[in-house]
C-alpha cells in the first residue's frame, strides 16, 4: 500500500522521532544546547508541509542524557521551545512535544520502544486514533512503539539494515524527512 492510498488528512496524528530526525545526531554524546541543535537538511519545510496535511503533530523523543546528569530537563525544555519556534516561523506546527529523560535499562513505561509517551499524547489530545497514526523515526525502538500502538512506521535514514532485518516494523523508507513529506504531495 502507498502513502497516498492511506487517505491522511486533518484526523490523522504524525509522531516524530527528535534526534537522527529534526536535528542532526551528535554520535556519542547528547544535544546540550541549543548552540549544538542543528536542523537535519530540509526539516523546517518538511514540517510546514505536514502542517498542512496532519491534524496534530507531536514529538516523542528519548532525553536520556537528563538521567545521565549530562543536561537539566530546563535546559532540554528551552532546546525545544526553540525548536518549535523554529518550525513556526516558516509556518509549521509541533503541538507537543513529550520526552522521557530515563535511562535505557530503568524499565521505564514512557521510554520508547514502550508506548507511555503516546498514551500520554492521546490523553492530552483525545481525538489521536493511533490506526491513524504514524511515527517518523530513525530507530527500530521508533518501529516497534509505532507497532505497538497500530501506528504505520516510517524508518527515516540511510540505515537499511533496520529495513531489512525487520522487515515486519517498517512499513515505509525515506533518507530524509522532506523526502517522505514530498511523497504526500
Amino acid at each position: 500500500m502507498t502513502l497516498k492510498n492511506l487517505n491522511i488528512s486533518k484526523d490523522w496524528t504524525l509522531f516524530l522521532d527528535r534526534d537522527g530526525v529534526i536535528n542532526r545526531r551528535l554520535v556519542d554524546d547528547y544535544v546540550k544546547s541549543w548552540d549544538e541543535f542543528e536542523f537535519t537538511d530540509g526539516v523546517l519545510h518538511a514540517v510546514k508541509l505536514f502542517t498542512e496535511t496532519f491534524g496534530r503533530i507531536v514529538v516523542v523523543t528519548n532525553q536520556r542524557g537528563i538521567g545521565r546528569g549530562v543536561m537539566k530537563e530546563g535546559t532540554l525544555n528551552e532546546i525545544h521551545q526553540k525548536m518549535t519556534d523554529e518550525v513556526a516561523k516558516v509556518g509549521g506546527k509541533i503541538d507537543r512535544v513529550y520526552f522521557c529523560p530515563d535511562l535505557k535499562d530503568s524499565g521505564s513505561f514512557y521510554r520508547k520502544p514502550q508506548i507511555g509517551m503516546g498514551l500520554k499524547a492521546r490523553k492530552d489530545f483525545p481525538e489521536i486514533n493511533f490506526k491513524k497514526s504514524i511515527i517518523a523515526g530513525d530507530s527500530k525502538s521508533d518501529m516497534q512503539f509505532g507497532k505497538r500502538l497500530k501506528m504505520k512506521t516510517v524508518l527515516i535514514g540511510d540505515d537499511f539494515s533496520i529495513a531489512n532485518n525487520n522487515p515486519r516494523l517498517v512499513d515505509y523508507h525515506f533518507d530524509g524527512l522532506i523526502d517522505f513529506a514530498n511523497i504526500l504531495q
